[in-house]
């Protein structure tokens, strides 16, 4: 039988989502809960890989058991993680549905606080010594449905089959002094939602024009694109079958 987990986490603890060497990860954390449940070793997959301090506001994994689940499993799995990460739902699924495999999209959000908050610190980048212009931002970001390639925003030396991803939604939004960039597609690259954030900064302070940032989409160079924002501000906050 397989099982699906909806759950939540704060990254900033974790090396991400994936299971390392020496290092703390949150997969690590909810295997350790559900084999110590169902006293057998259950490996979960998760629908996708956060990095190092990205949080997640959604997250589907999946693990197969062969017995059907009695009782609050998500209860139990709670009283047994750390207060960072959060089960909502346990639920049963085909044996055919995958966690990462049938996922059609993720979203993510990047949040930018534009001046200090000491309550934010762990969960923005903070702005506070240059202004943005947000309608160019948006303005490039809009070009970003308009390739597929995005080899430009990668991490240089993965290992990847391809660098095409659909993205469907890119746009940014602001509410008072926060501001967040939403983009979704059917997958992302190792770094990409960071790098792609760092260089539309650049076109908010006016650094580069909106036809430079679609020369380094098309550049497929690394090396042409803005910073890699800090981990602490990105969201993964949907993922849709």
């Amino acid at each position: 039988m397989r099982y699906f987990i909806e759950l939540s986490y704060n990254g900033k603890n974790y090396h991400g989502w994936q299971i390392q060497p020496d290092v703390i990860s949150v997969q690590e954390k909810l295997n350790i809960a559900v084999s110590t449940i169902l006293q057998q070793k259950i490996e979960v997959v998760g629908a996708g890989r956060t990095d190092t301090g990205v949080h997640a506001s959604q997250m589907y994994a999946h693990f197969d058991v062969d017995k059907e689940l009695q009782g609050d499993i998500p209860h139990k799995l709670n009283s047994l993680l750390p207060s960072d990460i959060v089960v909502y739902r346990v639920f049963l699924v085909d044996n055919e549905q995958h966690a990462r495999f049938n996922a059609v999209s993720r979203s993510y959000e990047y949040k930018i606080w534009l001046g200090r908050n000491p309550f934010l610190l762990d969960f923005s980048w903070q702005i506070h010594s240059q202004k943005l212009n947000i309608d160019l931002m948006n303005d490039a970001a809009k070009l970003l449905l308009a390739y597929t390639d995005f080899q430009t925003f990668s991490k240089v030396k993965t290992d990847v089959y391809t660098y095409n991803c659909d993205v469907t939604e890119a746009l940014w939004k602001q509410s008072g002094n926060e501001l967040t960039f939403c983009i979704t597609a059917n997958r992302f690259l190792r770094n990409m939602v960071r790098a792609i954030v760092g260089t539309l900064v650049d076109v908010g302070l006016e650094k580069i024009t909106k036809e430079d940032f679609k020369n380094i989409i098309e550049s497929k160079n690394r090396g042409n694109a803005g910073l890699s924002v800090p981990a602490k501000g990105l969201f993964l906050t949907n993922i849709k079958y």
